[in-house]
């Protein structure tokens, strides 16, 4: 199905199904233990052996010898792994460092060798048993130490533009009465989910099944094939289940490599699953930032220049953290300019964590704007609204496709109690506690993405849909379901979802914010086809029948739908194909956070008190998943602004922290009391859904929302996140 041409009606606008806060329709089985994750095959990958990742001592130099004669004679061992004897092994085409490091090493923990034993047991056992001497080369660790002598990051891709000008941003900002050039930081960040990487692998021949935890089945199998020299159709990909991901599993890693190389040593299938600190050091991670705002405007708030520098760094022929994305767009201003760049650094690959580029990004550029909202003596909510825009500022013949931006602010205000915010920092207590209200606006971008889908009409009724789309815990069995059901009119609970299996028709995967408009548009086209079929079968025009109650009707004769599938099943498969309406518009979603913090006037203890976020994401899908997503990503933000923190040993290029006894990420007793109001509004150009996404968009800004309401109770400025106690307790309001 091309879709070039924003669609008038269709039959998801029904509303009956699509639309309406449903339960997750595989919640029974993870509550009960017996959704299948990537360790977990037990029933189809029988006697497996057990594999045990040994990572590099150092971050940057060679092997100089490897020694595993201890560890081949120890019990269990079956096969013992290296770059020697794995043979030619190519790298994947979304992998920075190859996924088995030897004699070259790339980064610290990148994988060295794999012991596979009878039992984990006994491989962790002998893995220990490893003798390695390394010859360890200088390496860069520091971003501050390597700023100044960044290039200008590589361009394209996600990447976008690594430099953008409009106007004269240098003598407009000279000229404004009013500016603010200031810089922000933020640290490297760890996706920490709950579910480790991990993989079971199985040969049959020359064909291999790897049973993963993995977001986008498709690049993944492309990658496995390359990276072992195999043609793409001797590979398959099982993901139905994702126990987390948040971009840590949009790529292939050393997990699934590593368990097909064991598997071929032994003869028998493999497992493997990364330790946890093997987690933060072997994958990847959100990169650190600085970066460099500066604004100017005129006294009554209109801004005349606004510019955002972004330095970042990664492994040799990285990516940078695209942490200007969102200014080149959020606000007017008619002299700008942006520029990404990008510092070789020897830590672990920098790469996607949940909204890359935007989350960082915000945390600076909405701190940014309350800073000038301060100069010019203006009210945050207000400063922003005033520099709203309906055009792509540094495109003005591209409107938005849809941009309820004011709207979002306005009406958080309101449901938020705004007006009681005091002006003035440090003036409102509540006993012992300092009390303060912030906000930050947010944008995420909607990205068209081609996906397929296969929707199968059984004998019996029901409807089974097949695509390789994955499920991340972010609902897309349900959605997906709820799609095919309104468009073939059937009963939810008369549709089966079979997703993440590289068998099925390639779907966009989950990432970028783009899984759920984008997949459920490739359910529909499907659904279309089917629709096709069945009326042909009847006997009825396509263009006259509707599909309801589980029958096909047109004018006075109606027909049950199983009549068309009695003689055997029917099948429609298509993918949703868009034209250029993204270069005609763009395509966006918006949100405004606020927050209400309170900061402990002797000790400096912050205690969150209440968040609120207000989206315009397009059509809602399914208001109860998506308000999940969004309060889980509320909560993510709340760590990022005051704990999370990947501490880097710039001695010996490691990230320290590498647990969840040192990485701190918000437990319950830190989540306040969350609420989410979505805009009602309907998106024809984003898709035929009239949806987009909105997960990352409950992340976006929050981070400066938090350090905002910490800056108007306290009156301590804090632009260098985790907004931590060393930062700002010796300025604290001196107590009564």
């Amino acid at each position: 199905m091309k879709y070039d041409t924003p669609v008038a009606t269709n039959p998801i606008d029904q509303l009956k199904i699509v639309g309406r806060a449903t339960d997750r329709i595989e919640g029974p089985l993870k509550t009960t233990g017996t959704a299948p994750y990537a360790y977990e095959w037990h029933d189809v990958v029988p006697n497996p052996a057990y594999g045990f990742v040994v990572g590099s001592a150092i971050a940057k130099g060679r092997i100089a010898s490897i020694d595993l004669t201890a560890a081949k004679a120890a019990p269990g061992v079956r096969a013992i792994v290296t770059a020697d004897s794995a043979g030619k092994l190519d790298k994947g085409n979304f992998n920075t460092a190859h996924l088995l490091g030897g004699p070259t090493i790339e980064h610290y923990h990148q994988a060295v060798a794999l012991v596979v034993a009878d039992t984990f047991e006994q491989a962790r056992a002998a893995a220990a048993l490893v003798r390695i001497d390394y010859t360890r080369d200088k390496g860069a660790f520091d971003l501050a130490a390597a700023k100044d002598t960044a290039p200008l990051a590589p361009g394209g891709g996600f990447n976008g533009d690594p430099e953008t000008k409009v106007g004269d941003f240098v003598g407009a900002f000279a000229s404004a009465p009013v500016t603010l050039d200031a810089t922000y930081t933020t640290p490297d960040h760890g996706h920490a989910m709950m579910e480790p990487h991990a993989s079971t692998a199985l040969w049959e021949g020359d064909k291999l099944t790897i049973y993963t935890s993995n977001q986008m089945i498709a690049w993944s199998r492309g990658d496995v094939a390359k990276t072992l020299g195999l043609k793409k159709d001797q590979v398959r990909i099982v993901s139905p289940y994702v126990g987390g991901g948040f971009g840590g599993k949009l790529f292939v890693r050393a997990d699934a490599i590593l368990a097909a190389l064991g598997a071929k040593a032994v003869g028998r299938p493999v497992k493997v699953a990364l330790t946890r600190p093997m987690m933060f050091n072997n994958t990847t991670h959100r990169p650190a930032t600085i970066q460099r705002i500066r604004i100017g405007a005129t006294k009554d708030g209109t801004i005349t220049a606004i510019g955002h520098e972004s330095w970042s760094g990664d492994l040799p022929n990285g990516s940078p953290e695209t942490a200007v994305g969102q200014t080149r767009l959020l606000y007017a201003g008619a002299n700008r300019m942006t520029a990404m760049r990008l510092a070789v650094l020897d830590l672990p690959e920098g790469n996607a964590m949940r909204a890359p580029g935007e989350a960082p990004g915000l945390m600076a550029l909405e701190i940014a704007m309350d800073e000038m909202a301060e100069k010019l003596g203006m009210d945050p909510v207000d400063f922003r609204i005033k520099n709203d825009t309906q055009v792509d500022p540094e495109k003005p013949t591209r409107p938005f496709s849809q941009r309820q931006f004011a709207k979002c602010l306005e009406l958080g205000a309101d449901k938020f109690g705004w007006n009681k915010r005091k002006a003035k920092p440090a003036t409102v207590r509540d006993g012992r506690w300092l009390v303060g209200l912030g906000m930050a606006a947010a944008i995420r971008n909607h990205i068209p993405f081609k996906s397929a889908a296969r929707v199968r009409l059984e004998r019996d009724g029901r409807l089974t849909v097949e695509t390789d789309m994955t499920d991340i815990g972010t609902g897309s069995y349900t959605i997906i379901a709820q799609t095919a059901a309104e468009t073939m009119g059937v009963p939810l609970d008369r549709v089966d979802v079979r997703l993440g299996d590289s068998d099925f028709p390639v779907a966009c995967g989950s990432g970028g914010q783009f899984g759920a408009a984008n997949s459920t548009s490739g359910v529909y086209a499907a659904c279309v086809k089917l629709r096709e079929a069945v009326a042909q079968k009847l006997g009825f025009n396509t263009t006259d029948c509707t599909f309801a109650g589980g029958k096909v009707r047109a004018g006075n004769r109606s027909v049950p739908l199983t009549d068309a599938s009695k003689d055997g099943p029917l099948t429609g498969e298509d993918a949703i194909e868009f034209g250029d309406l993204d270069k005609k518009y763009q395509q966006s979603t918006f949100a405004g956070h606020f927050v209400e913090a309170a900061v402990d006037a002797a000790t400096g203890e912050i205690r969150v008190r209440r968040m609120l976020a207000v989206c315009a994401a397009g059509r809602i899908l399914n208001p109860k998943a998506a308000r999940s997503q969004v309060i889980g990503a509320m909560t993510m933000g709340l760590g990022a602004a005051l704990m999370e923190e990947l501490a880097v040993d710039k001695r010996f290029g490691f990230f320290v922290n590498h647990d969840l006894a040192g990485y701190e990420v918000p437990v319950h007793a830190d989540v306040p009391h969350q609420e989410v109001i979505f805009l009602d509004e309907e998106d024809s150009i984003a898709s035929p859904m009239k949806a987009k996404g909105v997960g990352e968009l409950g992340l976006c800004g929050v981070g400066a929302a938090v350090a905002n309401a910490v800056y108007n109770a306290t009156g301590v400025r804090v632009r260098d996140y985790p907004v931590t106690l060393d930062k700002y307790l010796d300025n604290l309001p001196p107590t009564a």
